[in-house]
């Protein structure tokens, strides 16, 4: 009997026993379960979080001696480059802009806010370009479309810029005789040319000096029409008038594209044949252009940012020059003043608008 009642008594013992150690292993795997969890979570989420906190937004400054409304179709495909490269403004970059508007006098200033901000790369244009360079040795510096970077001493080689800076050049020099050329052919009566030209700008006197030796091959007389502010121009339109101008030239500069309405109501005006150094005063009503693609350098511009940003140095990037030229003739302009261009001019041209 003691044994019959006392086997009940073991066998529920072990149940509990049993129970007990059960609960005690459950909740032990529930604790390394838990602990378990917690280090798969740190594993996949750490890095990320290291990742996220580690993404640097970079800064772009962008220093232009003109007006935002006369680069705005250059500097769209400049940012459509860097989209493509896989930088988007606003998530992974910041672009700052400044614009002299034509004052060079600012460009200084502007220089410095830029530098103030810690960009990582400065990109300019024109006599942008000499503001940037006297304002900083350290932050890179990207040029696009700099008239003569070897001539005005921004670069000391092509090849080896050397320095803080590099870029792209439009070879203004070398474009002087192919204006005057086309100019002539679309003109051959034409003996006396008005040349526009701002003096105290980044090339000095240079322009007016590679224009004489193309004229006096073509067989024409350069009039030179010198101005240094926008006050200068109706001054100089003036005595050009009274002078038998018979064509008009000009030259690359923020000046003048900041007076764009002025020389183009001169020209209108006085049903002169006018040669300009870019696109955008043909756009605008001019009547013929012939200049390095100014969209394709700009565009071209964001390689040389991509490269910068992931180590490169500009001293040991070459600069390049322009592989696109565009010849350019409005031939609503020509009806409206009252010119006829002639067919084998026509045919040379890459756009003509009608």
């Amino acid at each position: 009997k003691i044994f019959r009642s006392a086997t009940p008594w073991v066998r529920s013992d072990n149940r509990k026993s049993k129970t007990r150690g059960e609960r005690g292993r459950t909740i032990q795997n529930r604790k390394w379960a838990g602990l378990f969890a917690i280090i798969v979570a740190l594993t996949v989420c750490g890095p990320r979080a290291e990742a996220q906190q580690a993404v640097r937004i970079l800064r772009i400054g962008i220093l232009i001696a003109t007006s935002a409304s006369s680069v705005s179709a250059r500097l769209e495909a400049f940012r459509q480059r860097l989209r493509e490269l896989g930088y988007v403004d606003g998530r992974n970059i910041i672009i700052e802009y400044r614009y002299a508007e034509g004052k060079l006098e600012r460009l200084a200033d502007l220089a410095a806010e830029l530098i103030q901000l810690k960009v990582d790369v400065i990109v300019t244009a024109g006599p942008a370009t000499l503001a940037a360079k006297k304002a900083t040795a350290t932050i890179p510096i990207v040029f696009t479309a700099a008239n003569d970077p070897l001539g005005t001493g921004v670069v000391s080689s092509l090849a080896r810029p050397g320095g803080n800076i590099t870029g792209l050049s439009v070879m203004a020099p070398d474009l002087d005789g192919k204006r005057l050329e086309l100019l002539k052919e679309a003109f051959p009566k034409i003996a006396r040319v008005a040349f526009l030209w701002q003096s105290g700008g980044s090339r000095g006197n240079l322009a007016l000096t590679e224009m004489e030796a193309p004229a006096k091959a073509f067989g024409l007389k350069l009039q030179s029409l010198e101005v240094r502010g926008p006050d200068d121009f109706a001054t100089v339109f003036e005595r050009a008038k009274r002078d038998g101008t018979q064509a008009l030239i000009t030259t690359p500069n923020p000046l003048i594209s900041a007076q764009q309405r002025q020389v183009l109501d001169f020209a209108a005006k006085n049903r002169l044949p006018a040669m300009y150094p870019a696109s955008e005063f043909v756009d605008a009503g001019g009547l013929m252009s012939y200049a390095a693609n100014y969209v394709d350098l700009y565009r071209r511009t964001a390689d040389f940012v991509d490269k910068i940003l992931k180590g490169s140095k500009p001293a040991d990037i070459p600069v390049e020059q322009p592989t696109r030229f565009e010849f350019i003739i409005n031939l609503k302009t020509a009806k409206q003043i009252g010119l006829t261009i002639p067919p084998n001019v026509l045919v040379r041209a890459s756009r003509v608008i009608k």
